[in-house]
């Protein structure tokens, strides 16, 4: 068992975090604010190769694996910029495609991701499902020889930076009559797609919307794969680097807030000209979250490499402990820098409590603490479904 990276690893993780130090918090928040997005951070990081390292060689990327992209969006959001989105398209929609889709839509796709010039999102939540897919009312049917889609889908990041959405929806088996999940990739502007923004109190150059279709018509090759049994095994693809991914964002998120607070707390002197930190009562929570945190990355290393390795069931049980050690070490280590900070924690100066409605949405999505802990109970301590 070794816990060092490759030299190459080592020095994709240094330059990243040199690029996210260019950028800051403040041009990630500035952006946020003034309802923009991160496109200069997100074009160059495409150019310099690195939205891509998961993706293979011959479509543009770096070839390696869901370890190399966790750099990625751990030393970003180290950097006070938590980039959503690439969880969204290089993590999901680029792993799915490269798994399940056919070689003409790698083809198509796949380079675009790596260099940045193309983002996919990806829309399975809706309204009345939650976390039930079984349950989505989103369907698609037979049109001659293409497909129409109906339904509504909700939380959907980022429909409005992206080319395509890759839909989850549900098709008729027609040797069964029974529903089957399908992915289809549709276009923003297809006829029928519709959006509106949903207004979250999260401070994120990234929007949220609600979509609606009605009767999108897609040709037979917007279906994701070669036929419809691809839709299943497609689906569960994209789950572990999703958790595997958000973790890691959450863990550098909590590294930049531990920072933060660590330089305040060692240079603040209020009381006889001693430090704020040399008092345990600021000290100790700081450095408990910092515990926190680093476990929460060993997690996160486990399941990246059982994932790369292939092994994806053992890859499933750590990937959601990843995600939810890193969802729980990061609110904790928000928190706890916006406090030792005191009233300058509250400031958009100090760049903590620009973080707090991030990293309490991270306990939620993409999958809930409770929903983790029922899929520990159940697959880890063989406990009966409860749900």
């Amino acid at each position: 068992m070794t816990f060092d990276l490759t030299p190459e690893q080592d020095q994709l993780r240094d330059a990243v975090r040199a690029l996210g130090r260019r950028y800051g918090h403040s041009y990630f928040v500035a952006k946020a604010k003034s309802g923009e997005h991160t496109t200069e951070l997100w074009a160059e990081a495409g150019r310099l190769g690195y939205l891509g390292v998961n993706i293979p060689t011959e479509y543009g990327g770096g070839g390696g694996g869901i370890t190399d992209l966790a750099i990625v969006c751990e030393e970003l959001a180290a950097a006070g910029c938590p980039l959503l989105l690439l969880v969204v398209s290089p993590a999901i929609a680029a792993t799915v495609l490269n798994r399940h889709g056919t070689e003409e839509q790698r083809k198509r796709h796949l380079p675009g991701l790596a260099d940045g010039s193309q983002k996919i999102v990806f829309a399975i939540t809706e309204p009345e499902a939650g976390s039930n897919f079984h349950r989505l009312g989103t369907v698609a049917r037979r049109d001659g020889d293409g497909w129409l889609l109906s339904g509504r889908k909700c939380y959907i990041s980022g429909v409005d930076e992206a080319g395509h959405v890759l839909v989850v929806a549900r098709t008729e088996d027609s040797s069964t009559g029974k529903l089957k999940p399908a992915l289809f990739l549709v276009p923003t502007d297809a006829a029928g797609l519709t959006r509106s923004k949903l207004d979250m109190e999260i401070v994120s150059p990234e929007n949220q919307f609600l979509l609606y279709l009605d009767d999108v018509r897609l040709p037979a090759d917007a279906l994701l794969g070669e036929s419809l049994d691809a839709g299943l095994p497609a689906l569960f693809a994209g789950l572990n680097p999703e958790r595997i991914t958000v973790a890691a964002m959450g863990a550098g998120t909590g590294r930049y807030a531990i920072e933060r607070a660590s330089e305040y707390t060692a240079t603040r002197k209020v009381w006889g000209g001693r430090t704020i930190g040399s008092h345990q009562g600021v000290s100790h929570p700081l450095a408990h979250a910092a515990v926190q945190v680093e476990l929460a990355r060993l997690m996160i290393q486990k399941a990246a490499t059982l994932y790369d390795a292939g092994r994806d069931l053992e890859a499933g049980v750590a990937g959601n402990m990843a995600k939810y050690a890193a969802g729980e070490a990061a609110a904790l280590a928000v928190d706890t820098a916006v406090q030792v900070l005191g009233g300058a924690g509250m400031t958009t100066e100090y760049g903590v409590a620009t973080l707090l409605g991030a990293v309490r949405a991270g306990r939620i999505a993409p999958v809930s603490r409770e929903m983790i802990l029922n899929f520990v109970a159940q697959h880890v301590l063989g406990q009966d479904k409860s749900y």
